[in-house]
């Protein structure tokens, strides 16, 4: 039986102003399990990942990582984020650095591994993500599709225990989506643990092992990726009709 990973019990947040983005959402993800989660827009996904990573802090429960609780004052936050890889849809590469820069800088100075060992992991990881060719440039000459593919890269370099992608494909062209897929999909089919926060309803269909869908900071459904072919509520029946419209 596979080891659950990553737990949230429980999960609330309340923002200044009084918005209850997150209402007591709870799941479990197993290691090497690919989670999706859909919902409209503001249903509180994006809320979630970010709570996960400690980017924001929730206003109650539990976020453990192997077992261990990690939202607490006392768990270090920046060896949170080195075992919570996550990806951003506004990919947040540093634009006066390489595209190998960008990549070593957490290995140097979160992992603390010397300069020429962190440049060959970097290489190695770019490799995996086909993006070998461009380690030199810079990220003002990539187009989006590549610098989420750096981006992914660098969180992959500092070898986390999970992987949360928020919206991974938003920013991007329609031409340049498929490719970022097929990255996503590669590491899925490696065993990565993941969590994909996505609107690719077809992503969510046939790669995810598991499928969350929230509603109004809810968990309103939630089973395996059928559940997108044979949605209960009418909720889920109307926004998956948005999206393939």
């Amino acid at each position: 039986m596979s080891e659950i990973i990553l737990s949230i019990e429980d999960m609330e947040k309340t923002y200044v102003g009084g918005v209850h983005a997150v209402r007591g959402v709870s799941f479990e993800v197993k290691e090497g399990e690919s989670l999706a989660i859909i919902g409209s827009s503001g249903s509180g996904k994006s809320t979630v990942l970010r709570c996960i990573n400690r980017l924001i802090e929730p206003t109650h429960g539990i976020v453990r990582l192997k077992g261990e609780r990690i939202n607490t004052p006392a768990a270090d936050v920046n060896d949170v984020r080195s075992r919570i890889g996550m990806v951003f849809q506004s990919f947040e590469l540093f634009s006066h650095l390489r595209v190998i820069d960008n990549v070593s800088l957490g290995l140097i100075h979160v992992r603390g591994i010397n300069k020429e060992d962190a440049i060959d992991q970097a290489r190695s990881v770019l490799d995996r993500v086909d993006m070998l060719d461009r380690v030199d440039a810079y990220p003002g000459n990539l187009s989006g599709g590549q610098k989420q593919r750096v981006a992914i890269a660098r969180a992959l370099a500092m070898k986390p225990e999970v992987m949360l992608f928020d919206e991974p494909t938003s920013a991007l062209d329609p031409e340049l989506i498929g490719s970022v897929l097929e990255t996503i999909q590669g590491l899925a089919e490696e065993g990565m643990t993941m969590v994909v926060v996505t609107h690719e309803i077809g992503f969510a269909r046939d790669v995810a092992d598991s499928v969350i869908y929230m509603d109004q900071g809810l968990i309103a459904e939630e089973g395996g990726s059928s559940i997108i072919d044979n949605p209960k509520t009418d909720r889920m029946r109307d926004f998956l009709s948005s999206i393939n419209d």
